[in-house]
């Protein structure tokens, strides 16, 4: 598979004696947008107890890091979107995906990046998401977060609320909930029961609150069970992640953005790891944005990330992720 061509010259490989001689897997940790809270919170993970003894950390964007004045040189301001820092965050990705694909790396825990910045700069992708689908050639790709107290994974992601029932088709839900069913053993559900969330208020109600239930996700749910995967629903929205949260579920497919990411971080904000399901690199990041508003102060709270990384040493050593 290819990448964008790198116009700098190669950098020597420091990993090939460290790869021989140990058994710790090297994460790749990408500072995400120089502008905002990622490079202090890749420095603090990096710098973690539980970090260094899961693993080798590798930072991307050392001259953004809070102890370097590079950022400031480059025209890059903190806590401001620019084309500069966008342009930034979406190099130090790519050099990390080509490392990550040639097994430079074991896996990549990437930090916030800042949609408009990369709009600013030129960019198309809206996310990591879809542009490491786009680096890696990977086919269907699916958002995941994953926490202790619960599974979420997004059938639609980066589009707007009103585009969310033409994109939410038959092909795209069984396209998704088969990805679960495919990834979730790697996380300690050999036999994943899914949930699907419903669209509309009480999923419709057999069509009288909406017909994409009866008309999309009832089929998509049917055809999945057909071929022998365990996934019910649709079930209203208002209830089904308690029931996940319960333990009745172990992952729950939702069919937007926000549907999904709010029971997601009010379950476990800080503490869920945003993970890409479908590609062929091991990829995990925060649960959290750029915060611009707090860049620069000392009030970031690494957390996330140092779970981010942590999750991804786990799945590198193929290690399943339930206790």
């Amino acid at each position: 598979m290819s990448l964008p061509m790198d116009p700098r010259p190669p950098s020597p490989d420091p990993w090939t004696a460290f790869r021989v001689t140990s058994t710790k897997p090297a994460i790749g940790i990408t500072v995400g947008d120089p502008a905002g809270i990622g490079p202090e919170i890749a420095a603090a993970a990096a710098a973690d107890r539980l970090v260094i003894d899961a693993c080798r950390p590798v930072i991307y964007g050392d001259e953004y890091l809070p102890s370097s004045m590079e950022a400031a040189r480059a025209g890059i301001t903190i806590g401001a979107a620019s084309a500069a820092a966008g342009r930034a965050a979406y190099d130090l990705i790519v050099r990390a995906t080509e490392d990550a694909v040639a097994g430079r790396i074991d896996a990549i825990a990437t930090a916030p990046i800042h949609k408009a910045a990369f709009a600013m700069a030129g960019l198309p992708w809206r996310g990591h998401t879809e542009l490491l689908a786009h680096l890696t050639g990977a086919g269907p790709v699916a958002m995941m977060f994953y926490s202790d107290a619960l599974r979420v994974i997004l059938a639609t992601v980066h589009i707007p609320l009103a585009e969310v029932p033409g994109a939410l088709t038959r092909e795209r839900l069984t396209t998704v909930i088969r990805l679960a069913a495919t990834e979730l053993p790697r996380f300690g559900f050999p036999q994943p029961r899914l949930a699907l969330a419903g669209l509309n208020p009480h999923a419709g109600e057999d069509g009288l609150l909406g017909s994409e239930e009866e008309r999309t996700l009832k089929p998509a749910v049917a055809q999945c069970r057909r071929d022998g995967i365990e996934i019910a629903g649709p079930f209203p929205a208002d209830t089904v992640f308690v029931r996940a949260a319960r333990g009745e579920f172990d992952a729950v497919i939702a069919c937007y953005h926000d549907q999904g990411l709010i029971p997601a971080k009010l379950a476990a904000f800080g503490r869920a790891v945003n993970v890409t399901l479908g590609l062929p690199i091991i990829r995990t990041s925060v649960d959290h944005g750029t915060a611009f508003d707090i860049a620069g102060t000392g009030q970031a709270d690494p957390g996330s990330m140092v779970h981010a990384v942590l999750l991804a040493a786990r799945l590198a050593r193929g290690n399943a992720c339930k206790d």
